[in-house]
């Protein structure tokens, strides 16, 4: 039998030296944050009772606080053998506060209680809503704004200040008898907390380096030479040193001459001051207008030194082109959470869509109780939501990401007089923002995204008795339209059944209420492309399953191409997908489809490729088509490539140098990762590429790898790079750590630092690779 040894007691006196202490460190810690004295911070750090909501009849009272690091929440469990790891979460998993009834839950089960008490904390991942109920409305705000607060503020420290911030927490906690010292098991078990393993010789030859006092215990400013021991990055001293003068300053006009003939940066001579300015923290060398080492790395670690060329954050692209002309990012059964067939449905998947640049959302109605239509995934078993809070949330959140228009897909499955409550509810909760009328008279081609901003299209079927649907309203109430039921191609044997036993009718009774609302976007079924004598409709669209896109794009490249550029196509998964997986977006935009619907809840290749796509051009949820996928004569096809105007053919020469701060994957204290890095080129089939680095055993913290790759690109305008970082492991798959995707026309040249996310595509703190990139053109 194991025996426990016991901690001995703290007497008084070590209980108040200890309070104060971490008085001191989360002082430090808020002071830090841009935060010093402010009243909600210390709210926060001394913590309340709050009522955690689960249900009706799940209402608890738990005692919250913020930690001393200011960066993580402790929240009070009753559950037996918790891990104390799991009454933490980290500030840095929040994606919003919303004050009030603004979640399902609260909507649900919070209603008795005033909405000034009310507030949900919202998750990045897909963690469940927490939904809280304050004892006073001044609790409440002080935590609404405190959070805010502390968001904000992290959010905007710079690369170095949240290493600092995060080591100086690791340290922290590695601090076991919280003595503010540090001995040599201590510092060891620091090393495996910042993922690196370092062998005993090793750790104290630096631990005996930085032990100046001779004490075999790290203090104070000993602690300091050991983290800047830890955060040292030659590979960049190196760089800094062939432009530097011997006294450790880079002169402006020596960082001039870096940004043009290394960075590719034409502006050079205008960007070099402001630079400085900007990152330079040495005041002598900001006077002297010159770069001193510590700001070479902050520009590097700044937006100026990202692989992601910033100025493609913004809109830049021409957004007066008509609808047909771009890449919409668009949902598949937005309002899934999970699975095809059991998972939940929620309102919350389509506030995360429409908060990820999504612009066309899918909204499956069918008949539900007191004549209120709902939406959800038909013949399954996933829950149901309302039509009209499906409404409410579009209307709130819809252009809180993007200005830009924003689709709606119906799949309409109810009755004539249930189709007359959506086509009500849609008209009384959007109001303006709905589009009932053509766009300036427009009747020949699609208005643009411009002209369109701000407005709600709803895609749908149109009663067709009318010469021109978007002009004329005939006077029908109803009619038989073709049935549209991608819920009823599900390979699953129950769904077939349900099918099966409704008898199901390929026509559907539309009400003109519902048609009338349908304005640039009517659903058609799809019968081969245009005939020249005969063209359709530039309004009529339709939709088609992956495998029938896929069969088109290799069949028939170029026509599909033609299609796209009058006509909107929408994408959608294969039945056989009720895992919710996805399929490669990449052949479809290439051949210029514009709706390639993904599930947005299902993490993987697909959608980080997916977000990269998106991030382009302002993250504003459209990308242009490039000028040979919008051109009348374009011959191009992307199965067979000759010689075109796609553009010149590139040569890219990448170089990954180094990593940094990469994450445990396992949480166990002893697991280091062994990272290795794969870079992939997703584009057309020739350029479909991939290569990775040797593996770096023991060592996220800061590995080296220092190896160089070389890509042909064929048409780099429809070319994107995916940089994957995994811990290797031999016998099982490999890990995923983290990735970051972009499309080839937004890459920077020179050394650059790529900031990694997270399998769910948010930001990791200060995880980064250092890479050099070189793109010339073949000859």
């Amino acid at each position: 039998m194991q025996c426990i040894r016991r901690q001995p007691k703290r007497t008084a006196s070590q209980e108040n030296i200890l309070l104060e202490q971490s008085r001191r460190v989360a002082a430090l810690n808020g002071i830090r944050l841009g935060l010093k004295d402010d009243k909600d911070l210390k709210f926060l750090l001394k913590g309340s009772q709050l009522l955690k909501v689960k249900s009706s009849s799940w209402r608890k009272e738990r005692f919250y606080k913020l930690q001393e690091d200011c960066k993580t929440i402790w929240q009070e469990s009753k559950k037996v053998l918790r891990s104390p790891e799991s009454q933490i979460f980290s500030i840095e998993d929040i994606r919003d506060v919303r004050s009030g009834h603004k979640t399902e839950g609260m909507e649900k089960y919070a209603k008795d209680v005033p909405e000034y008490r009310c507030f949900s904390i919202i998750f990045k991942d897909q963690r469940k809503n927490l939904d809280l109920i304050a004892s006073s409305e001044d609790d409440a705000n002080h935590w609404i704004a405190g959070l805010g607060k502390i968001i904000a503020h992290s959010n905007s420290m710079n690369q170095k200040q949240k290493l600092q911030h995060w080591i100086h927490t690791c340290l922290r906690k590695a601090d076991k008898n919280k003595d503010n010292k540090m001995s040599l098991k201590e510092l060891k078990d620091f090393l495996k907390e910042v993922n690196i393993e370092v062998d005993d010789y090793h750790a104290k030859k630096i631990f005996q380096h930085c032990d100046k006092s001779k004490t075999e215990a790290l203090e104070d400013d000993e602690i300091e030479e050991f983290y800047k021991i830890l955060t040292e990055r030659k590979e960049i001293d190196s760089i800094f040193q062939m432009y530097s003068d011997p006294e450790g300053f880079m002169s402006c006009q020596n960082l001039v001459r870096f940004l043009y003939e290394v960075q590719q940066e034409e502006d050079a001579v205008v960007a070099a001051p402001a630079l400085i300015q900007r990152y330079e923290p040495n005041e002598r060398a900001k006077r002297g207008n010159a770069m001193t080492k510590d700001g070479f790395l902050m520009y590097l670690l700044s937006d100026e030194g990202n692989i992601f060329n910033p100025s493609h954050r913004k809109v830049y692209q021409d957004m007066t082109q008509p609808l047909s002309h771009y890449l919409v990012s668009s949902s598949h059964n937005t309002y899934l959470m999970e699975d095809q067939i059991t998972g939940p449905s929620s309102t919350e998947a389509y506030i995360r869509a429409l908060t990820k640049g999504c612009r066309c959302v899918e909204l499956d109605c069918w008949d539900g109780p007191n004549s209120e239509p709902v939406i959800y995934h038909g013949y399954t078993l996933t829950s149901k939501i309302l039509f009209s809070d499906v409404i409410k949330a579009i209307k709130n959140y819809a252009f809180k990401t993007s200005p830009y228009p924003v689709i709606l897909s119906l799949e309409n499955h109810c009755s004539v007089d249930q189709q007359k409550v959506m086509a009500q509810h849609m008209t009384t909760i959007l109001q303006d923002m709905l589009l009932v009328a053509p766009v300036d008279g427009n009747k020949s081609q699609f208005p643009s995204p411009e002209q369109l901003k701000g407005k709600i299209l709803v895609k749908g079927k149109k009663l067709s008795r009318q010469e021109d649907p978007i002009n004329e309203n005939n006077n029908l109430e109803a009619e038989d339209v073709s049935d549209e039921d991608e819920a009823a191609e599900i390979e699953d044997e129950s769904v077939k059944t349900k099918v099966e036993q409704k008898g199901k009718s390929d026509t559907l009774k539309l009400a003109k209420e519902l048609s009338d609302i349908v304005v640039y976007c009517k659903s058609v079924h799809f019968e081969g492309f245009d005939d020249p004598s005969h063209p359709r409709a530039f309004y009529e669209m339709s939709s088609f399953s992956e495998s029938k896109a896929l069969k088109l794009a290799q069949e028939s490249g170029t026509s599909f191409i033609h299609h796209n550029i009058r006509h909107l196509s929408r994408i959608y998964p294969a039945g056989w997908r009720t895992d919710s997986s996805n399929y490669s977006p990449v052949d479809l935009w290439n051949v210029g489809c514009q709706i390639v619907a993904l599930n947005f809840q299902t993490a993987g290749t697909e959608m980080d490729v997916y977000q990269g796509r998106f991030q382009d051009n302002g993250f504003s949820g459209y990308v242009l088509k490039p000028e040979f996928l919008r051109d009348e004569q374009t011959k191009f096809n992307p199965k067979s490539i000759t010689e075109g105007t796609w553009g010149t053919k590139k040569k890219l020469l990448l170089k990954i140098i180094s990593g940094q701060q990469l994450p445990k994957v396992n949480k166990s204290k002893n697991s280091i990762v062994d990272p290795k890095v794969t870079i992939e080129i997703h584009g057309v089939q020739q350029d479909n590429n991939k290569k990775q680095t040797k593996v770096i055993e023991n060592n996220g913290f800061n590995p080296n790898w220092n190896e160089e790759f070389t890509f042909d690109i064929e048409v780099p305008a429809l070319a994107l790079v995916r940089f994957v970082v995994e811990d290797f492991d031999m016998s099982t798959k490999n890990d995923f750590i983290g990735q970051y995707t972009l499309p080839f026309t937004s890459l920077k040249q020179g050394y650059r630092h790529i900031h990694l996310l997270t399998k769910n595509g948010d930001p990791y703190s200060s995880s980064t690779l250092f890479v050099y990139i070189n793109i010339q053109d073949c000859d």
